[in-house]
């Protein structure tokens, strides 16, 4: 059986999720891997909550908590939020774990052994007002490639770079200047992979194209040598002697800990992780904004410990999302909390509306009310629920729920049919390339030509050909339950209940979708109607509380 490990970017456990980290990196994971699944594949979606870094710190220390309470909350509050939008992890940790710990600092050894770090004292920012050392988000300024303002030292949001030193810098806290002292750091020599790297890039043909393009003129631009620690108290704690008070940086150990959270899973369900991970295929689902990351220090460290596990086939990379054609902002309150969502409407809403909007490529894409409330009414509603609800209501009214026997197929009846059984091949290649708005674009498309064969067939008046409708109506319902589940695993399970299915449509095979499997004779349950309208009303209620 073929092997995948699904991850995503860790969600940072500093606030609530909304709906501009589920769209480009969760909502894609979950759908793979609910469609893996389906094809038969051992496939498991591993994550983590981020715990550590200076951010969190800064926060705790405000809330007057320690971090480990800060961060046992959000783990928990965002595991419960992903749980309701109905994202399914396989298996959910912590970067703090004890297994990551350890095994982060055995990574950190290893690359020492074999030549990739150094010792060297730097000059650090420190704020003679605060009396700390001020590394990574302590400090905002001008970003020195693009000249975007506000931007954190250690990674510019725009650009997606990483400053080498951020301009006009300012404490975070105070907002003052800061002064500069001397404090020795260790370093991870990313120059030493400029070689491997490109080859890496050039070779692994799954990845993006237009992603790899530009980290390799990141490269040709020229590497720089990685600072992979931090005068801090909260973190993964250095495992040398002499090295009280300094920590791994964030972006050392959060990306290990895919790794590490797999391996604890693994093993606990009796198999070896180790080996799993180097037969599986690797996906990690990010957001453009840590290109940098995945593509630059991530595969480094595992070629400098001479690939003892193995490099991602798979960078899924997707644009940021707006709202309203503005950037998301969390200090204007220009943003919408996933729960407050879920608090209005079913998750399966806003699986299937940002899935059609996000497309698998780097361009930005845009919440809009309007727009949702027009595609769930439209599309959600007007095409897929209007008919299940036809084909079923229609059988349970006329024929007590019981599917009739066929008669000759007319051409209609015959290019319907092809319809389902053409289905697999045309569907399968967008699921597998991970061109996700595409297929559901494509199911949306098979819906409505069923609409349209219904409506030509006629069934209501009695004529020939009711019975061959009424067969190959239920059986493309049968079809749009098992391709719907990736996308919208609450709703499609309630069209499998409603046609009376055993079992649950988690439990198929996903090329099924082809075949011909409910026959003559089969008595569907009770139908009634999947979802219900979105009001005008309600959508400029919502739209009036943005930024308030």
């Amino acid at each position: 059986m073929k092997k995948t490990i699904i991850t995503s970017a860790l969600p940072y456990a500093n606030g609530e999720i909304h709906l501009g980290h589920v769209a480009s990196t969760y909502l894609p994971a979950d759908i793979t891997t609910r469609f893996l699944k389906l094809n038969g594949v051992e496939a498991y979606y591993i994550c983590a909550s981020d715990d550590y870094g200076t951010p969190i710190l800064i926060q705790a220390e405000r809330e007057k908590k320690t971090p480990e309470e800060y961060v046992k909350f959000w783990n928990k509050r965002d595991y419960e939020d992903f749980t309701a939008f109905g994202i399914e992890f396989d298996f959910f940790y912590r970067t703090s774990s004890p297994e990551n710990i350890s095994f982060v600092q055995g990574i950190f050894r290893k690359l020492m052994e074999n030549g990739h770090i150094y010792e060297k004292e730097i000059i650090q920012f420190y704020c003679e007002i605060d009396k700390k050392f001020l590394p990574d988000r302590y400090v905002i300024g001008r970003c020195p490639y693009c000249k975007a303002e506000e931007q954190y030292s250690d990674l510019c949001e725009k650009c997606g770079r990483v400053p080498q030193e951020i301009e006009e810098p300012r404490c975070s806290i105070c907002k003052n200047p800061p002064t500069k002292q001397k404090t020795k750091h260790y370093f991870f020599k990313l120059t030493n992979f400029v070689g491997e790297l490109n080859e890496w890039l050039e070779v692994d043909s799954h990845l993006q194209k237009d992603v790899k393009k530009y980290v390799q003129n990141w490269i040709k631009d020229g590497l720089v040598d990685w600072d992979i620690t931090r005068d801090i108290s909260w973190g993964v704690p250095m495992p040398l002697e002499g090295t009280k008070g300094k920590v791994f940086y964030g972006w050392f150990d959060n990306h290990l800990a895919y790794i590490s959270s797999a391996i604890k899973f693994l093993n606990d369900k009796g198999l070896d992780g180790k080996e799993f991970w180097n037969a599986a295929d690797i996906y990690h689902f990010i957001g453009k904004d840590i290109v940098y990351h995945h593509y630059l220090f991530l595969p480094a460290m595992r070629i400098g410990i001479k690939k003892e596990y193995k490099l991602p086939d798979y960078i899924p990379t997707r644009g940021h999302l707006m709202l309203q054609s503005k950037k998301i902002s969390k200090s204007r309150n220009w943003y919408i909390g996933l729960k407050d969502f879920l608090g209005l409407y079913p998750a399966d809403y806003l699986r299937f509306y940002l899935t059609l909007i996000t497309p698998y490529s780097q361009d930005d894409l845009n919440f809009d009310w309007d727009e949702f409330a027009a595609r769930i009414n439209s599309e959600l509603i007007g095409n897929i629920g209007n008919f299940v609800n036809r084909a079923l209501g229609f059988t349970q009214k006329t024929l007590s729920g019981v599917v009739p026997s066929t008669n000759t197929f007319d051409p209609a009846d015959k290019d319907a049919q092809d319809k389902i059984t053409n289905l697999a091949n045309e569907l399968t290649p967008l699921m597998e390339e991970n061109s996700l708005d595409k297929a559901l674009k494509k199911i949306l498309e098979f819906s409505a030509n069923f609409n349209q064969y219904f409506q030509k067939k006629e069934p209501w008046k009695g004529g020939d050909g009711t019975e061959n409708c009424i067969f190959i109506s239920v059986n493309a319902v049968r079809t749009l339950a098992i391709t719907l589940f990736p996308f919208l695993p609450q709703s499609s399970q309630r069209i499998w209940s409603q046609l009376n299915m055993s079992g649950n449509v988690s439990a198929q095979n996903w090329s099924s979708i082809s075949e011909i499997v409910i026959k003559a004779g089969h008595k569907i349950g009770e139908a009634s109607p999947l979802f219900k309208k979105v009001e005008t009303a309600d959508i400029q209620t919502y739209k009036s509380r943005l930024g308030k």
